[in-house]
């Protein structure tokens, strides 16, 4: 239900509909408050003596219709407001709804035009001392008094009208750089997940790929297995982008490559033993060793903790030059601990294994993604080589 009135809440339909009963309702109050507010000698409900009970409701009517107009002309209805007041004075009649009005249209013009808002009040205060003076007859004095005391009037209307003008454009700004912020974050998302699922695959290929080409001539089984490798891998990888591509276009259910790519789940924790299996095919051994009981975690803390693994598995088959690496998997009662650690040689450290001390900043983006990834869900992340040669990749996430 809640969901439901946030909806309705933000909807376009309903706010156009919430608004144009809003100008119908003031149409109807200034209609039924024009001969209310009219002074006049005689009592009763309608006070002008002239016109009978239905030509007086009929007057009041035709006066108010210029409102409904209010959203799309603003400027025109409020001239024409004006128009009546003046009118209204030359007839012998200024009924105060209509000079309420005229204020509250001062101050809604000022809130979308406000050189238009300020032209329209210095008009209407000119106007009330012209007619003070001419048409009702008062003294210089008299008619300045009133028209100051309207101008305070006008002058208040409008700081009201330029502040909401001034929150709705800061509110608009923000929405703005709200939205800028999501589809940035999106980016980066979709960009972690590309570098790890990617850049892992391209590792092993490139790895199988270069043992095949020097094992062609002498080793046929090798190459063969090599080979193997690379169109087993390529598969995978060709399953997954097609995975992403569906997932971000399932929004077009008509799609056809959303049809074809089957939607499989998502990596966690459960395929890191395929993953040691395909690491060994290109020449590194994997050990993985599990602590804690294994249970059952949130989707995004299983993500991020496969992506991790994956991630530093593959730095090591491409940058270390080692032969093994371990992978430790801690379940623990606040979360789940990672550490992967090889024995490579520092020196064949690449990009994507920079040389920085633990829990320092990375110019790799397989390292700035894995932080990334940690730092969203409020973990611990570190990276760094050993003392005693090697290197280290630890993350602790909550769950």
């Amino acid at each position: 239900m809640e969901e439901l009135l946030q909806r309705l809440s933000t909807s376009k339909r309903v706010t156009w509909l919430t608004s144009q009963a809003g100008v119908l309702a003031t149409a109807c109050l200034y209609a039924l408050m024009l001969p209310l507010t009219t002074p006049s000698p005689n009592a009763g409900l309608f006070r002008f003596p002239a016109l009978g009970h239905f030509q007086t409701i009929g007057l009041c009517v035709v006066l108010a219709l210029p409102i409904l107009l209010v959203r799309r002309l603003p400027a025109a209805v409020f001239a024409a407001v004006l128009g009546e007041a003046v009118l209204g004075d030359i007839f012998g009649a200024r009924p105060l709804a209509m000079l309420i009005l005229l204020v509250a249209l001062s101050g809604y013009v000022a809130a979308r035009r406000p050189k238009v808002a300020a032209v329209g009040s210095v008009a209407g205060v000119a106007i009330v001392f012209v007619n003070d003076v001419h048409v009702h007859g008062q003294s210089v004095g008299g008619a300045a008094q009133w028209a100051g005391q309207f101008a305070l009037w006008f002058a208040v209307a409008w700081v009201f009208g330029g502040v909401y003008r001034k929150r709705r454009e800061y509110l608009g700004a923000l929405q703005e750089q709200t939205e800028a912020r999501v589809v940035m974050a999106e980016r980066l998302r979709i960009a972690r997940e590309l570098h790890d699922s990617v850049a892992h695959s391209i590792g092993i290929i490139t790895v199988l790929s270069g043992a095949a080409a020097r094992v062609v001539e002498t080793k046929p089984e090798q190459t063969r297995q090599a080979l193997r490798g690379i169109e087993t891998t390529s598969r995978e990888t060709l399953l997954e982008l097609q995975r992403m591509l569906g997932a971000l276009r399932r929004a077009e259910p008509d799609d056809a490559m959303a049809q074809a790519a089957p939607l499989a789940p998502a990596g966690s924790l459960a395929d890191v033993p395929l993953l040691a299996e395909r690491t060994a095919d290109a020449g590194v051994r994997v050990h993985v060793s599990w602590r804690g009981e294994q249970r059952p975690l949130p989707p995004e803390i299983e993500l991020s903790a496969f992506r991790i693994i994956q991630e530093s598995v593959t730095n090591v088959v491409r940058h270390s030059g080692a032969r093994t690496c371990r992978v430790a998997v801690g379940y623990e009662p606040t979360g789940v601990r990672i550490e992967v650690v090889d024995d490579g040689d520092d020196s064949l450290s690449g990009p994507g294994r920079p040389r920085f001390a633990a829990g320092a900043g990375g110019s790799g983006f397989g390292l700035l993604g894995m932080r990334e990834r940690v730092t969203l869900l409020s973990g611990q992340f570190s990276a760094g080589r050993r003392p005693e040669g090697g290197f280290r990749v630890t993350a602790s996430l909550p769950a």
